[in-house]
């Protein structure tokens, strides 16, 4: 007899205790035609019994009553013990003879819905207390840590395959299901252990928002062709309880599949398309906006965002904050893009769009109720995790410095916040030169700021005199004020808070060129 023989042992009595009671009759049917005794709990043991399942309640099994609202029904010696005991060792045989204890073959269980009580808006801390499951993660535990003899099992789409198993297996399931399905019993509780402790940390007031252990709980959407290069394998996972508004929630209506490197230039070109009020339009390349413009003309403010660098939207990402116009889409198909996100789709769109097969369109309505500061900016580094929170700040006039002897007009104002918002979603050290509702040129990823402006000019594909120029930092000298000037930059806003600030604003009233600080940087690396 092989190992694998010889580890076949029947399926003779399960305990299913579930909260998604999906396809539960038709497998605890399944089971107890082929001879297995089902025990199980309450609502559980209600639902089976109406199905016409004979079932055997925890109380009747363990001669101890239910009690305490609940709290205490499964946390018994004749529970664990059963599950627990190894099938192999006769000490473990002995005391179950001596108490009892019947061997428990098959665990069904997945948890109270924790996840769902505290998603409801007027979930009180009481309530999702009642809502953690102790019974429940104690029973799995047990279960997956024997997965010699028995099988645990969190999901209902595995019922079928478990039927399948035992009917080929005369009534036992293999080693190999039972080794995954104790992975995915530890990852099922270990998932519920990080939601509890995630909302628990934002019921304290810790000096801190970042906790002690950071381990936010994840679940794979999909396995992706490979990653950033043909070589690195890949996978998208999308966070628990992750907002409606978020990339991992996009819909993808057609288009070939989405790759890892989609992914990110999706994300970004949605946040930067999403920072506006009125319409808006961004192509992004490589997470580096390409151009940006807004306004009430769909079409045409795409072809503004479009001529900014038209050289680098070939293969772009392109973004919008409104439903995309059948003349947008038309516009659009006159280029090389490889995806396109909006909140929708106006009639005569998606037909426009099926013509080119290839073109992935992703459809992600807007929330506004819910702020993108919310959640983590995570970087992974080798051995560790950056931890940061969102880089959410809008723009305030209010805290707005002018520095120079000339005031910006209101023309330029607009045109500095329209920059200035760009300019948060461009790669350090990121310029920006606009007009208050297009951008002109972008100088994005150098190493120094100079080089930035300079590549900015190099880039614009419009008039660049009249423009506003936008900085991500401060500048450390005047070289970068003294190239705007050669350009007929009018105005420039920034961060300020350079030792040589005093050597700018100089630099800038020489020029007649207004200047605002803003005191806040915004570095994206």
């Amino acid at each position: 007899m092989s190992k694998e023989e010889a580890l076949l042992n029947p399926i003779k009595r399960a305990l299913v205790s579930v909260s998604d009671k999906s396809g539960l009759a038709e497998f605890a049917r399944g089971l107890h035609e082929l001879g297995v005794e089902v025990l199980s709990t309450g609502g559980t043991a209600d639902l089976l019994a109406k199905a016409g399942v004979p079932v055997t309640l925890i109380s009747d099994y363990t001669g101890f009553p239910e009690m305490m609202d609940g709290r205490i029904k499964t946390l018994h010696p004749k529970i664990h013990g059963g599950i627990l005991a190894k099938r192999d060792d006769p000490a473990h045989q002995e005391s179950m003879r001596q108490h009892d204890i019947k061997p428990i073959d098959l665990v069904a269980v997945n948890l109270y819905p924790f996840e769902s009580a505290i998603a409801r808006e007027n979930c009180s801390l009481a309530e999702a207390i009642e809502n953690i499951d102790i019974g429940g993660p104690a029973m799995l535990r047990s279960a997956a840590k024997n997965y010699q003899s028995v099988t645990a099992l969190t999901d209902p789409a595995d019922y079928e395959q478990i039927l399948r198993e035992m009917r080929e297996n005369n009534g036992a399931v293999t080693e190999q299901t039972r080794l995954r399905l104790s992975r995915s019993a530890f990852a099922h509780t270990g998932r519920y252990d990080s939601l509890i402790a995630k909302y628990l940390s934002e019921q304290t007031e810790d000096e801190t928002p970042f906790p002690k252990i950071f381990h936010p709980p994840f679940e794979k959407i999909q396995e992706l062709r490979y990653g950033e290069n043909p070589h690195q394998s890949a996978a998208f996972y999308r966070e628990a309880q992750a907002g409606p508004g978020v990339i991992a929630r996009a819909r993808q209506l057609q288009g070939k599949e989405l790759s890892f490197n989609n992914i990110i230039d999706l994300d970004a070109v949605w946040q930067l398309a999403i920072e506006f009020d009125s319409g808006s339009a961004a192509v992004v390349k490589h997470t580096n906006p390409c151009g940006v413009a807004t306004g009430d003309d769909q079409r045409q403010i795409f072809i503004k965002a479009r001529e900014t660098d038209p050289v680098s939207v070939f293969g772009g990402i392109i973004g919008f904050n409104r439903a995309v116009t059948a003349q947008t889409a038309e516009e659009i198909l006159k280029n090389f893009v490889e995806a396109v996100i909006a909140p929708g789709y106006e009639d005569g769109a998606l037909e426009l769009f099926a013509q080119k097969k290839n073109v992935r369109v992703m459809e992600l309505p807007l929330n506004k109720e819910e702020p993108v500061s919310q959640g983590y900016d995570c970087k992974r580094v080798s051995g560790g995790l950056l931890v940061q929170s969102n880089d959410a700040i809008t723009f305030d006039p209010d805290q707005m410095k002018v520095v120079t002897k000339r005031q910006p007009d209101e023309k330029e104002m607009e045109a500095m916040k329209f920059a200035w918002t760009v300019a948060k979603h461009v790669k350090s050290n990121a310029i920006v030169y606009s007009r208050e509702n297009e951008t002109v040129g972008i100088g994005a990823g150098q190493m120094n700021r100079i080089d930035s402006a300079r590549l900015a000019v190099q880039k614009a594909n419009k008039e660049v005199a009249g423009c506003v120029m936008a900085s991500d930092a401060f500048f450390p000298f005047r070289d970068s004020i003294d190239t705007a000037a050669k350009s007929g930059i009018r105005a420039i806003i920034q961060p300020g808070g350079s030792i040589r600030d005093k050597e700018v604003i100089a630099a800038a009233d020489e020029h007649d060129i207004a200047m605002v600080f803003t005191g806040i940087r915004h570095f994206k690396h």
